[in-house]
């Protein structure tokens, strides 16, 4: 990790890979990620952490399963979300996204017990930046 600034949207032009997160920086046990998405991710769940969420360009939509029901929250350019510990999740771009997520550093991006992953999405816990 660099002891020196980061520039967000630098790093972004650094890689094209859709759902695919570099790793930007880390605070303590956790890792700051940064990646570009767009159409759908798979419905996941993580169940011993929170997973926070912030729009850096784009529209990102986050479909909740819930013990109420589904629904389905829109976070434009700004917004921040967290999904709460055990909820099944499922994030999606209509017409893309840039996002920043915070989560602790070894998080899977597919959950903890992914089924079936399609080849647009990269089953990882994070590429350093630059690869």
């Amino acid at each position: 990790m660099s002891n020196e600034p980061i520039a967000l949207d630098e790093a972004l032009t650094s890689f094209d890979a859709l759902w695919s997160p570099r790793v930007v920086t880390r605070v303590n046990d956790y890792d700051v990620r940064i990646a570009k998405v767009e159409g759908e991710h798979i419905w996941h769940v993580h169940n011993g952490t929170d997973e926070f969420f912030l729009v850096l360009d784009g529209e990102l939509h986050i479909g909740l399963r819930e013990p109420t029901g589904e629904r389905t929250v829109r976070l434009p350019r700004g917004a921040v979300f967290t999904v709460p510990r055990g909820t099944e999740h499922r994030p999606s771009a209509p017409t893309g996204a840039a996002i920043l997520m915070f989560e602790p550093t070894g998080t899977s991006s597919v959950g903890d017990h992914p089924s079936e992953i399609p080849a647009h999405i990269d089953a990882t816990t994070g590429h350093p930046l630059g690869t």
